[in-house]
């Protein structure tokens, strides 16, 4: 793990989207930070000590989801799969696609594994996944705050974690034309193995782009819902509000990742947030951890 010295800092944007707002100072106590994302021969690790089964790997409850076949109900997650129509008619979202078989050792469904892939970032893991693994590991993950505060490493006038403009040699994000045709301008198409690309300035990886990250926060617009500005949290689980998802409660997740691009998500910055449902895990979230213990 990294240590990160406490400090002020400002967190939000009022220069980008709406959910990024207010930009306002707030103060963060030292903690340490795992310097990559959690990886698959990490979570293996996990999996072996304690017989966990990740969400993606149990079956729907039938009782919760009366609407559903039995096929439906098999274990599965979300795949990103690009579009084969023109991009004239093609549907919003439809890129992703529910997939029986896909978890973190079958990232693409049943035909596809990990094999050769320990140091890639472990995906589909829902946020009580991540939870399960902290709680294991005796650390947690992040609050917003804590999150972004390491991910600006130490710049705090800046919109990328590594200066004032883009770069697509920086991290692993989508160059090209989403989701129809990416360049692999950055040499990658689609994961990458952690540490691929330079560290910000506190010594972390992929803290921009390749994988989401889980941050402890549930999610509200804007940051106006943040209790103080000392150590910052968000709103509770009851006040958590996506106006594209009304009644749903969902967390924070930040860094943006491979599928992120100017055209559609410009999500690489620091400031960036999005909205995650807790109970699922896609292709392109995972998560990294903190610990308090600072001695």
């Amino acid at each position: 793990m990294v240590f990160i010295p406490g400090g002020t800092f400002t967190i939000g944007s009022d220069s980008h989207y709406p959910s990024e707002i207010s930009a306002s100072d707030v103060t963060v106590d030292s903690f340490c930070i795992d310097r990559h994302e959690i990886t698959n021969a990490e979570f293996r690790k996990f999996i072996n000590a304690t017989g966990y089964k990740t969400i993606a790997e149990r079956p729907l409850p039938k009782e919760q989801f009366l609407e559903l076949s039995d096929e439906q109900l098999q274990p599965g997650s979300i795949v990103f799969q690009p579009p084969s129509e023109g991009i004239q008619q093609v549907a919003y979202l439809s890129w992703w696609h529910w997939t029986v078989g896909a978890n973190w050792q079958h990232p693409y469904g049943p035909k596809s594994n990990i094999k050769g892939k320990d140091n890639y970032p472990v995906v589909h893991i829902a946020y009580d996944d991540a939870v399960a693994y902290a709680n294991w590991a005796g650390k947690s993950l992040p609050t917003e705050a804590q999150w972004e505060y390491a991910a600006r490493g130490g710049l705090n006038d800046t919109d990328y974690s590594w200066g004032k403009q883009y770069s697509a040699k920086k991290a692993n994000t989508w160059q090209g034309i989403f989701p129809f045709f990416n360049t692999k301008a950055d040499g990658y198409v689609g994961v990458a193995p952690v540490g691929s690309f330079e560290p910000n300035g506190y010594g972390l990886y992929d803290i921009t782009g390749n994988v989401w990250e889980w941050t402890s926060d549930w999610y509200s617009i804007g940051h106006d819902g943040k209790t103080h500005s000392s150590n910052p949290k968000g709103p509770s689980e009851q006040e958590s509000f996506d106006p594209r998802e009304p009644g749903v409660a969902k967390h924070v997740i930040k860094g943006g990742s491979y599928l992120c691009a100017p055209n559609y998500c410009s999500r690489y910055r620091p400031a960036a947030r999005e909205s995650q449902s807790p109970d699922t895990g896609t292709t392109h979230i995972g998560f990294r951890l903190i610990s308090l213990k600072t001695q």
